[in-house]
């Protein structure tokens, strides 16, 4: 048996047009259903639906053989103990810190505010630039931090940028161009060989990239 962790949301929606075109094909719909395990077309291959920060440990301890999940969350985890294996070119944006218009390269000196739910990314991206920062996490809602001066900057997924100017604030800089990326586990590519690597292979051929 093959199973491949999928990531709810945008992510899920983007994948499983992708797994269709390889002949794999959910038994129930997982955009509808509220199950999270799900037989499909091919009976060796299984799918479990999860939170994107839970696939990479289900792929590390080898729970799952696959995993599909963002970019933003293997940089934010780390994949040291699995293949990143290739980049699918869906469910795109960019992770960037926001802030108020104009507030970019202010006072740099002082220590900055940043409210965040990509704490590891955030601290990387700030120490490259030589800045002192206070970073605490939010899971959500990051957009108020600033407003109610929680904040100076959040760091934050923006796709079409809209929420961040409904709430007076603007894109600052871009830390990361984001996309999902297919993760394998060490030893199932091993031990599993014959199986995943030609999925692999029809996988990669039907990649946005």
């Amino acid at each position: 048996m093959i199973t491949i962790a999928l990531t709810k949301g945008r992510i899920l929606t983007d994948t499983l047009p992708l797994l269709a075109a390889v002949g794999i094909v959910p038994a129930d719909d997982p955009l509808s259903s509220r199950k999270l395990v799900f037989g499909t077309s091919q009976e060796n291959v299984r799918l479990v639906v999860l939170r994107g920060s839970d696939v990479p440990t289900y792929v590390k301890r080898g729970a799952a053989d696959l995993g599909i999940t963002g970019k933003d969350t293997l940089m934010e985890v780390g994949s040291d103990d699995i293949y990143e294996w290739i980049d699918l070119g869906i469910a795109k944006c960019r992770m960037m810190t926001a802030g108020f218009k104009g507030s970019q390269g202010q006072d740099s000196s002082s220590r900055l505010r940043v409210a965040t739910k990509y704490v590891n990314s955030a601290r990387a991206y700030y120490a490259s630039r030589g800045r002192q920062v206070e970073i605490f996490k939010l899971y959500g809602g990051m957009e108020v931090a600033p407003l109610l001066d929680l904040a100076d900057e959040i760091v934050d997924i923006v796709d079409t940028g809209n929420t961040l100017k409904a709430n007076g604030l603007e894109p600052l800089e871009l830390i990361a161009d984001i996309s999902s990326r297919l993760i394998v586990n060490r030893a199932s590519m091993k031990l599993k060989f014959d199986q995943i690597e030609p999925l692999l292979q029809s996988i990669a051929a039907q990649a946005k990239v």
